[in-house]
């Protein structure tokens, strides 16, 4: 397998016809991509600012999306290889959720510990009329999810 890097058109369309709960991201800081023996992409990962405000702190970087075809020990690569590029870029930590049912195995692999837990709660767009068309049906509203982490010390 070969990290290279992608377009974010190329991580959402790669997401749009593999992933089997989340829709493609909107944004993205950068987006990584893994490569097969063959050269063909078995999997994508993109990461940009969190998506909680409290953790949007200039320094902490967000694993917003992975997605692979089932190719062994391909997410633990794309988190490694998203945790080495933040901390080239100057990042000192690393957040990304999973839904409560996963298991984490690849977070683990790659370093991330398993921070908190997080009960279900509704979308974003659930109390809102006026974004009730941009309601996402298939999103996470309803699904308890646990908050992982990588970080590095500060030095200084």
């Amino acid at each position: 397998m070969v990290i290279t890097p992608i377009t974010l058109k190329t991580a959402r369309n790669f997401v749009a016809q593999h992933h089997r709960h989340n829709k493609p991201p909107v944004g993205h800081k950068f987006s990584i991509g893994l490569c097969g023996d063959d050269g063909q992409l078995i999997g994508v990962a993109t990461a940009g600012r969190p998506i909680a405000r409290h953790y949007d702190d200039g320094v902490t970087l967000e694993i917003n999306r992975t997605c692979t075809t089932g190719e062994r020990n391909a997410n633990s690569a794309l988190y490694g290889a998203v945790w080495r590029a933040a901390r080239a870029m100057g990042y000192v930590r690393c957040i990304t959720y999973t839904q409560a049912d996963e298991s984490g195995a690849s977070l683990r692999a790659a370093g991330f510990v398993r921070v908190k837990d997080l009960p279900p709660r509704k979308s974003w767009a659930a109390s809102s009329v006026k974004l009730k068309a941009k309601r996402d049906e298939t999103g996470n509203g309803g699904v308890a999810r646990v908050l992982w982490e990588i970080s590095r010390k500060v030095e200084g």
